[in-house]
Parts: C-alpha cells; structure tokens; sequence
C-alpha cells in the first residue's frame, strides 16, 4: 500500500513594517489553489516570529514578502535565525521591490529565489514543484 505523501506547508509572512500586503495574500491564495497547505503569518513579523511559526506549524518552506526596502537586512536574518535554530531544511523565498543587483546578494545569503512584481503566479507554483515533485497535487 502506497504511503500518503503530505502536502506541502508554506508559511507567508510580510516581515518588518511593511504594511502592504495586497500581492502577499494573492500569493498565499495562489498557492493554496495549487493544492499548498499555506499559513499566512499577518503584518509586521519578525524574523524570530516567522521561524517560530514555520518551526509550529511544521513547514518546509517560507515565503516572504516585502515593499519597504529592508529585504537585504530582514530577509538574511530569517536564513540566520533558522540557521540559529538547526532548521536549514526549510527553504526561503521572497518577494516584493527588490532590485536585480540586491536579487544576486540575497541568493548568495541563502534565500532560494526572489519573484518579483509581476511575475505570473504559476511561475511560483511552478518553482515549488519542481522543489517538492513529489507532493504536486494539481
């Protein structure tokens, strides 16, 4: 008898005082369509907040999103913080305004990919796949 392969679990977050989360929840809605099991964290999360969560709710994976021009300082932090904490499994990645130049420096800091504005949701889900083959649903 074949085992049940779980879905997978991403959990979103807006990390600092960025207040705009419109594309974030777009995101976390798109990912949930494509059969992801998805934690949206709220506004104004932390580093050690968004680790907590993802440590919780047994995540492979974190999502981050971001328009106040903080990414180079918060992004790293929470690749550290699960560093600090022995959960290197869990994949990062982010997105929001962030420029090409900062996209090349925040991938050498261990965030896997950085989606842009605009970028077609399926792009993402895509990704995701091809990360998780084994557990795409849809």
């Amino acid at each position: 008898m074949p085992t049940a392969v779980r879905p997978v679990r991403i959990v979103v977050a807006k990390v600092g005082l960025d207040g705009h989360d419109r594309g974030v929840k777009v995101v976390a809605r798109a990912l949930r369509d494509a059969g992801y099991e998805v934690i949206y964290t709220g506004l104004r999360q932390t580093p050690e907040m968004v680790v907590d969560a993802a440590l919780q709710e047994d995540a492979q994976v974190i999502g981050l999103s971001i328009h106040s021009g903080a990414h180079m300082t918060l992004f790293p932090a929470v690749v550290e913080e699960l560093k600090r904490r022995k959960a290197t499994d869990i994949i990062v990645f982010g997105g929001g305004i962030i420029p090409d130049d900062d996209i090349a420096a925040l991938k050498k800091r261990g965030v896997a990919e950085i989606f842009t504005p605009g970028t077609p949701l399926q792009e993402i889900v895509e990704w995701l796949r091809k990360r998780f083959p084994e557990s795409a649903t849809k």
